[in-house]
């Protein structure tokens, strides 16, 4: 079986954990002060829009991973939105962002083409039914989304916002090298080539 769209869609998820790791590897360099500043945004801070990041990336997770399990939607998804804010310094936010990216890495790899046809079910105030490829594709765009706002509020700051708009172009490997490592990752594991 061939299954090019999941490893398409294993290859997003790879790009998105590695968007997510630059980001906050350069918020790590912000003071608590910086990184906790009004600015001018749909969110008001970077804390709160990279929580809002993580927070919905625990809502979609459990619904795509229930349904693969088999199991029920979560009788009371919003659950994950209790708290807007569940982490207020960004090295625990980066380590739990860490730890969702995996979740979402471990997901998309398990998956072959028929499971994104496959529908997931979420009970929001009426259910909100979607194939999985489309709830990935927004759970992707989501990110891209939130952490363009983050990027252009740490523009504003002291600390260089860092390029995030590639997708691991072949020649450009060597100026990933350093990140890869970080992540523990190889190039040939993100394409599957051996």
């Amino acid at each position: 079986m061939n299954n090019a769209l999941a490893r398409h869609v294993a290859s997003q998820a790879y790009n998105n954990a590695w968007a997510n790791h630059r980001l906050l590897k350069a918020c790590g360099l912000l003071t608590q002060a910086e990184f906790q500043a009004t600015r001018t945004s749909f969110f008001p801070t970077i804390q709160f829009t990279l929580n809002h990041i993580l927070t919905c990336d625990w809502f979609y997770l459990d619904a795509l991973e229930r349904e693969l399990r088999g199991q029920a939607p979560h009788p009371d998804c919003y659950v994950f939105f209790e708290k807007d804010e569940p982490f207020d310094d960004c090295a625990s936010l980066h380590a739990a962002q860490r730890a969702s990216d995996e979740r979402l890495l471990a997901h998309c790899r398990s998956l072959c083409d028929a499971d994104l046809a496959r529908p997931v079910t979420i009970l929001r105030d009426r259910p909100q039914i979607d194939t999985r490829l489309r709830l990935l594709a927004h759970l992707f765009q989501h990110q891209i989304h939130h952490r363009g706002q983050v990027h252009a509020m740490l523009a504003g700051t002291r600390v260089e916002a860092p390029q995030l708009d590639e997708f691991f172009c072949a020649g450009e490997a060597d100026e990933r090298a350093q990140d890869f490592l970080e992540l523990g990752w190889t190039e040939s594991q993100v394409w599957r080539q051996g």
